[in-house]
């Protein structure tokens, strides 16, 4: 049995633990009934959204690596261990709502109360300083000693990276002091007369704010401002100041004003030094790879980090809430396509070197308008040569960055730019080994669609040498010949041209890489399983057959700071073209990967991501 008050009584409720407000929302309703249109109930309520949305917010700042990635106190990123840990971390939000709901009993009613008075925010700040800074100070040193330390605080210093999240993340313990530290000023200005709506709303937003801000981990106060009035260091904290705290327990204890920690000799000496460097950008890092995507379309573009972790954090996928994000959503895709600009989107670490994911300001359906080529390519190339200047060893190009009809699978940057130090990777050598190790050994024959296309042609031309009959569906018998030629003459025979999907209704392994309709898919005979790599990924209709998903590869186990899945991967698995990428710079390749893939390399750069440790899904 665990200690006392350390442990959550809705824990194991997950999602329904919202119902606890229940009480509150009848009450409310009930106030409006009566003709109280607005009690204290209805407040809670909304300050329970309010307070959350300033999380949310601090959270989505402290995530938009391209503003803030030069300021980070501590450069790791969050891991999926630490998102889990911290998946409830507004408990916290319900336990004060619960007790504001009991406290509101004795309140004084709304009509009584003016919306602000500016002496009741007096004595709220006075109390703030006389009595919530030290009482939390004390408390704080308390909770970092023996038992207390082990059983109730240990937990939130278990998170290596602080976040806007972890701040509310703790026991219940911690919080109903925290709780009665907020609250003795509110109290104290309501007891002396002073009391005002305004004061309860202002009082509450500070005080989340600068906890938030606290836990953002990205230095926001500038050197100059603090070098110019020192004495500001003692009267509010800053990122940097509650980090080292974060990360050496012993020092820095205060709640928001250093002041206390200087009276109690408990400041950091590195604080100071630690703050000017961070602040003056000196604790950025160039990352050695880079992995240059793109957004697939309006409603995935909520699934970036800097939205949502409970969503970014889990695999894609269409919920209906999402619905209700699309304006937003939408007008952010006319601001980035107005910015045009590429954003560094992720990052994580491999064998101690920094891999960051940029994505170009563009979605799916833009790469298919004639008239948007040029200015995409001209982001491509604008993001390979910053990548050059800042000395990135490796950039690999997503999905349709490197589509053949937009830029020659990235041939276009190569041939313009010849002395590039950064290497180009379009990553389908290992996308078109992913797809061949999950062909049955004992295929005969294959099905193949797309087949003229880039992947298409290596994988018609590796299976034809293995003896395996391709049937290849294309209309253009110039294309196929072409590909044909290629083939040892003792294989050529292997390759089929067919023209329509009859062709392969008694063969029950398909490649697709073009989409499909139902109509098309009905020509599989029943138990059929198709392979893919098509972008997006054929919708499966036929419930006899089975569908593979796109090539993805789970990356090493010794990846760290990863907490963000790709699009509709599982966590820690990528697709295929990242993998290559990866795999290009551990190895340590100095060829560009561009163009058409070359067949002879297949089985190299198969087995040199599985000896670095990448494994197929």
């Amino acid at each position: 049995m665990g200690a006392p008050l350390s442990s959550w009584p809705w824990e194991n409720m997950g999602s329904y633990k919202y119902m606890l407000y229940g009480p509150l929302v009848a009450k409310a309703a009930c106030e409006w009934r009566d003709g109280r249109s607005v009690g204290w109930s209805l407040h809670l309520l909304i300050l329970f959204g309010l307070r959350s949305l300033t999380y949310q917010l601090w959270y989505s700042f402290t995530n938009m690596l391209f503003f803030t990635r030069k300021r980070r106190v501590i450069n790791e990123g969050v891991d999926f261990k630490q998102i889990d840990n911290e998946w409830d971390w507004d408990n916290f939000l319900i336990l004060q709502a619960l007790l504001g709901s009991m406290i509101s009993h004795h309140a004084p009613r709304l009509e009584e109360l003016p919306i602000l008075g500016l002496q009741g925010c007096i004595i709220a700040l006075l109390l703030h300083v006389g009595v919530s800074e030290p009482v939390f100070y004390l408390a704080n040193r308390w909770f970092h000693s023996g038992s207390l330390f082990t059983h109730y605080h240990s937990i939130q210093h278990a998170s290596p990276v602080p976040t806007p999240m972890t701040a509310g993340f703790g026991t219940p313990l911690e919080h109903l002091v925290l709780g009665a530290v907020m609250a003795a000023p509110l109290l104290g200005a309501f007891l002396m007369g002073c009391g005002s709506v305004g004061l309860v709303y202002g009082y509450v937003f500070v005080f989340d704010f600068l906890r938030c801000m606290g836990y953002s981990n990205v230095e926001v106060f500038p050197v100059r401002l603090l070098q110019a009035l020192p004495f500001l260091r003692y009267l509010i904290y800053s990122p940097t100041y509650l980090s080292l705290h974060h990360k050496e327990k012993n020092c820095n204890f205060c709640l928001f004003m250093p002041l206390f920690d200087l009276l109690g000799k408990t400041v950091n000496s590195r604080t100071w030094d630690l703050q000017r460097e961070i602040s003056a950008g000196k604790n950025d890092r160039v990352p050695d790879f880079v992995f240059l995507a793109h957004v697939v379309d309006i409603f995935s573009s909520v699934h970036v980090p800097f939205v949502f972790r409970s969503a970014s954090s889990m695999p894609f996928f269409t919920n209906p809430l999402l619905f209700f994000l699309w304006p937003l959503a939408f007008f952010s895709m006319l601001v980035m396509w107005a910015l045009s600009k590429t954003f560094l989107l992720s990052f994580y670490n491999l064998r101690g070197r920094l891999h960051q994911t940029w994505v170009v300001p563009r979605y799916g359906f833009q790469y298919f308008l004639p008239f948007a080529r040029k200015g995409i390519n001209n982001q491509i190339e604008l993001a390979i040569l910053r990548a050059d200047k800042m000395g990135v060893k490796v950039l690999s190009l997503a999905a349709l960055n490197k589509n053949e009809s937009l830029n020659g699978g990235g041939t276009l940057f190569v041939s313009k730019h010849p002395d590039l130090r950064v290497r180009v990777v379009h990553g389908n050598t290992l996308t078109a080994a992913v797809m061949l190790n999950e062909i049955p050994r004992d295929a005969k024959e294959v099905f193949l669609t797309g087949a003229t296309s880039k992947l298409g042609r290596a994988i018609a031309l590796y299976l034809c040498r293995k003896n395996i009959r391709v049937l290849m569906l294309t209309l253009s018998a110039e294309r196929f010949l072409n590909i044909q030629k290629e083939a040892p003459a003792d294989c050529q025979h292997h390759l089929v041209q067919v023209t329509k999907c009859q062709a392969a209704q008694n063969c029950k392994t398909w490649i697709v890489g073009k989409w499909m309709s139902p109509r098309e898919q009905r020509w599989a005979p029943p138990g059929t399983h198709f392979h893919q790599f098509v972008v997006p990924p054929i919708i499966g209709f036929r419930r006899d057959c089975t569908y593979g998903s796109l090539a993805a590869m789970r990356l090493p186990k010794d990846v760290q700071g990863l907490g963000s899945c790709e699009y509709t991967m599982e966590r820690g698995v990528v697709h295929a073209c990242h993998a290559g990428g990866v795999v290009h710079y551990l190895e340590g390749w100095t060829h560009h990967e561009v163009g058409a893939i070359d067949v002879d390399r297949i089985d190299v750069v198969w087995k040199a991501a599985l000896k670095h440790g990448l494994t197929p899904v």
